[in-house]
C-alpha cells in the first residue's frame, strides 16, 4: 500500500498529486461569506426574543384547543398555482426537481393547510384546529423590513362555517398581542360578503378582484391615487368608482358603522348577511369584555388574497401604525374546492412575527441580551471546577438558568463576557467562599450585591433569585 505522502507527490519524478494544488489554490482563493439578496442570518440576540414570540404564540393557540402541524417546504405547482392571485404566483419560487416534477417553494401556510387537510379530513376528525409555524418563501423586491424568506405563525379551524369560529379566531388574535404585551392595537373586521355583495349591488361583479385589491391599498397609496388605479384596472365609472370609496371612508364606532351599512346593505341578500356577521362578531367580543378600542369595523379592510369569502381581520398598533398589520386573517370557504367534494370551510389568521419583532425593538419591549442563562457562574479556582458544576445543577433544579464559564480567566475579563452577552446576575466563589459555604451574588443592572449561603440545594441562593430575576 502507497503512502498518504506518495499519494500526494511522486517520489521519483518530483510532481505534484493534483489534489495538493487544489488545496494550494483553495487557500488563496477563498469563499467571501454572504448571503443570497433578500435572506439573513439570525444571531442570538436576534433569534432569542423571536423564539420567547414563537413560545407565546404557542401557548395562547394550546389554550384555545389548536394542535400542531407541518407541512413540507415543496409542494407540486399545481397545489399553490392560481391559489394567492396573479402577485403570489409570480412571486413564487418555482423550478423543475431531479425528478423532473414541476415543484414550488410554498408562499404561505394556508394553501398547504387546504392541501393537507383535503388529504388527510378522514384521520383528521373535523372542526380540526391547527396551528403551523415556519418559514415560507417568495420572491419580492427585498426593502426594509421585507424579506425573501420569513416566518409565518399561523392558526387555523377547518369544517365549519359556524360563526363561533369567527369570533374565537378575533379573541386569540386579541389575546395573542396581550400576552405578547401590548396594550394599546387595534383588531380592524370586514366581512367579504359585505363587499362583494355592495360591488354586485353596483354592477362590478365582474372586476371585484380588482377593485377589492385597490381597496386594500387605501391606507398605504390615498385616496386619489386608489381611485386612479380602479378607473385604470377596471371597467367602472367615475361615479361606480365614487360610490366604493365612499362605502370604503365610511367610519365611527361599531355602532355607528353599522347604522351607515344598514341602508346600503338592503336589498343585497349577501351584503346583509355579511352585515349581520359583523353584528354577531362585535357583540360577542363586546361580551367578553374587549372594548372598541381593541375591536372594531373598517369598510376599508379588503385583504389582497383572492380566497378570502367572510370575516376579515388586520391587527395594526396605535404606537406604531405606519408598520403596517401584524395579524392578519379571515374567512375562505372554497380554497379546498380544488382538492376535494367535500366541503372544507375555513377560517384562520397569521402572526406577522418579523413584523411584530421590528415593532417590539423600536418600542423598547425587548431586554438586550445574547444568552439565554440568566445566571454565570465565574470559574475563580479551576481546582473546584467540579464544585462549580454541583452549584449551577441545583440552580438549575430550582428553576434558574445557569452557565459556568470555561476556563479560570482574571475576574475582569469574565465580568466583561457577563456583561456583554447580558446575564442578569453573577456568581463568585472562591476556595474560601467554597469552604465556608457562601456565594459572592452581584447583580449586574445596579452593581448591588450580597452574600448567601450555599447549603446542600442552594435554597437561599435559589429564592433570592427567583425573586430579583426578570423573564
Amino acid at each position: 500500500m502507497r503512502s498518504l505522502a506518495s499519494k500526494f507527490q511522486d517520489a521519483q519524478t518530483g510532481t505534484s498529486h493534483p489534489l495538493l494544488s487544489q488545496v494550494s489554490q483553495m487557500s488563496d482563493q477563498r469563499i467571501t461569506p454572504r448571503t443570497l439578496k433578500g435572506f439573513r442570518d439570525f444571531l442570538p440576540e436576534t433569534m432569542i426574543p423571536r423564539e420567547r414570540l414563537v413560545e407565546t404564540a404557542q401557548a395562547v393557540y394550546r389554550s384555545y384547543g389548536f394542535v400542531p402541524i407541518e407541512t413540507p417546504t415543496l409542494e407540486y405547482s399545481e397545489i399553490l398555482c392560481g391559489k394567492g392571485g396573479e402577485e403570489s404566483d409570480r412571486q413564487m419560487f418555482r423550478f423543475e426537481d431531479h425528478g423532473g416534477r414541476d415543484v414550488g417553494m410554498r408562499f404561505d401556510l394556508t394553501v398547504p393547510l387546504a392541501r393537507f387537510v383535503a388529504q388527510h379530513a378522514n384521520d383528521l376528525g373535523l372542526p380540526f384546529k391547527r396551528y403551523h409555524i415556519g418559514m415560507v418563501w417568495r420572491g419580492e423586491k427585498p426593502q426594509v423590513g421585507r424579506y425573501r424568506e420569513f416566518a409565518q405563525c399561523d392558526f387555523d379551524t377547518i369544517g365549519t362555517t359556524s360563526i363561533a369560529s369567527d369570533i374565537e379566531t378575533g379573541l386569540v388574535i386579541h389575546d395573542l398581542l396581550r400576552s405578547i404585551g401590548f396594550e394599546k392595537f387595534n383588531i380592524r373586521v370586514n366581512n367579504r360578503k359585505v363587499l362583494n355583495g355592495l360591488l354586485k349591488k353596483f354592477d362590478l361583479a365582474k372586476d371585484s378582484v380588482a377593485v377589492l385589491r385597490s381597496i386594500d391599498k387605501l391606507p398605504k397609496l390615498g385616496r386619489e391615487k386608489v381611485r386612479a388605479e380602479m378607473l385604470n384596472t377596471t371597467e367602472a365609472t367615475d361615479s361606480q368608482v365614487d360610490q366604493i370609496l365612499c362605502l370604503a371612508e365610511i367610519h365611527g364606532d361599531n355602532e355607528r358603522v353599522i347604522e351607515q351599512l344598514e341602508p346600503i346593505c338592503k336589498g343585497n341578500e349577501q351584503a346583509e348577511q355579511g352585515l349581520h356577521e359583523l353584528v354577531q362578531l362585535t357583540q360577542a367580543t363586546r361580551a367578553v369584555g374587549i372594548s372598541q378600542d381593541h375591536l372594531n369595523i373598517d369598510v376599508s379592510i379588503a385583504r389582497g388574497l383572492d380566497y378570502y369569502t367572510g370575516t376579515i381581520f388586520e391587527t395594526f398598533l396605535d404606537d406604531l401604525p405606519k408598520i403596517g398589520s401584524v395579524c392578519s386573517g379571515g374567512r375562505y370557504d372554497n380554497l379546498t374546492d380544488l382538492f376535494t367534494k367535500q366541503p372544507l370551510p375555513g377560517i384562520g389568521a397569521s402572526l406577522g412575527l418579523d413584523r411584530l419583532l421590528a415593532a417590539m425593538q423600536t418600542l423598547k419591549m425587548i431586554p438586550d441580551s445574547k444568552t439565554t442563562a440568566d445566571v454565570l457562574i465565574v470559574q475563580f479556582d479551576s481546582e473546584r471546577l467540579n464544585d462549580y458544576f454541583q452549584i449551577a445543577a441545583q440552580l438549575r433544579a430550582g428553576g434558574i438558568s445557569t452557565e459556568v464559564y470555561p476556563e479560570a480567566k482574571r475576574l475582569g475579563h469574565q465580568f466583561k463576557y457577563a456583561d456583554r452577552r447580558g446575564f442578569q446576575a453573577v456568581i463568585v466563589a472562591g476556595s474560601n467562599e467554597l469552604e465556608s459555604g457562601h456565594l459572592q451574588l452581584k447583580w449586574l443592572s445596579d452593581g448591588s450585591q450580597c452574600e448567601l449561603s450555599a447549603d446542600d440545594d442552594c435554597a437561599e441562593v435559589i429564592a433570592w433569585l427567583s425573586k430579583k430575576l426578570v423573564k
